[in-house]
């Protein structure tokens, strides 16, 4: 996939080095934007082996507003770990696991009083408007709350996305990120949002359009320059294509979206070349 190898390219070329909250450093830089044509493949890098179902397991996880470490773990993905043991989890008074009003509570309770369930769901209301406003301009989900954002240890980085409906017919999707993690978490980022894409076409009856990737602050961490380089001298192979398995029809509005699992989802002819392994930053 091209698009994410200018993105790596980009910080080696124009990056500078930053000292970080993790103590690592970062060779960083500010402000780049690309997008993914959904209609010529699924978006997931080809040039080291990307986890589809991880990718798939912690959206799911997000779109339930769970907030619960545990609950994805028992799914078989362990990429939340660092974050939620008694360490992490203390600091704010919670209880091992219980990471905070992050992601899934933003998205389904912004504005509520953690752990209660009674803020704004910002996901009922955007496919809500998709189907009966799809010329509003207002198809945002924020997970960015000024308000709580200091109250976990990791503040959300995919911070607001906005949909647009193209003549009625074609769902593109904006993501704004806030920072990013070239080598671990971008490779991610871009297969979530197209996965996200491809779901909330299906539910509304659209089809898929492009994904548009805005970035802020993003970086290559000191202890992944020869995992980036190694990735570099790959060649990206053909995207695959994407099907969701829903022959009857049953899988249409909020109540669909939040039914889906893994087991709907098709990921065709996925080809790539071998993991690279990486120290996540904490």
């Amino acid at each position: 996939m091209k698009q994410y190898h200018d993105i790596l390219r980009s910080i080696l070329e124009h990056g500078t080095e930053h000292h970080d909250r993790t103590g690592v450093g970062t060779i960083s830089h500010f402000g780049f934007q690309t997008r993914f044509d959904l209609r010529d493949g699924f978006p997931i890098v080809t040039t080291k082996k990307v986890p589809f179902r991880w990718v798939a397991e912690e959206l799911f996880w997000f779109l339930s507003g769970d907030t619960n470490e545990a609950n994805l773990r028992a799914t078989g993905v362990d990429i939340w770990k660092e974050w939620a043991d008694e360490e992490h989890t203390r600091r704010f008074g919670r209880e091992p696991g219980d990471l905070g009003p992050v992601y899934g509570y933003l998205w389904r309770s912004f504005g509520g009083h953690y752990p209660k369930r009674d803020g704004v769901d910002q996901i009922a209301r955007l496919i809500n408007e998709i189907e009966n406003n799809p010329n509003s301009r207002r198809l945002i989900v924020s997970g960015w709350d000024p308000r709580v954002c200091d109250d976990v240890d990791l503040p959300p980085c995919h911070t607001v996305f906005q949909f647009k409906v193209e003549r009625e017919r074609l769902l593109h999707c904006q993501l704004y990120q806030r920072s990013a993690d070239a080598f671990l978490g971008v490779p991610f980022n871009i297969s979530s949002y197209g996965l996200l894409t491809h779901l909330v076409a299906h539910v509304c009856g659209l089809e898929v359009g492009e994904f548009i990737f805005t970035l802020g602050d993003y970086h290559i961490y000191q202890n992944h320059m020869d995992q980036v380089n190694e990735l570099l001298s790959r060649e990206p192979l053909p995207l695959p294509r994407f099907k969701i398995k829903d022959e009857e029809s049953r899988l249409r509005g909020l109540g669909g979206l939040l039914a889906m699992r893994y087991e709907h989802l098709n990921l065709i002819g996925y080809e790539s070349h071998a993991k690279i392994a990486a120290p996540v930053a904490v």
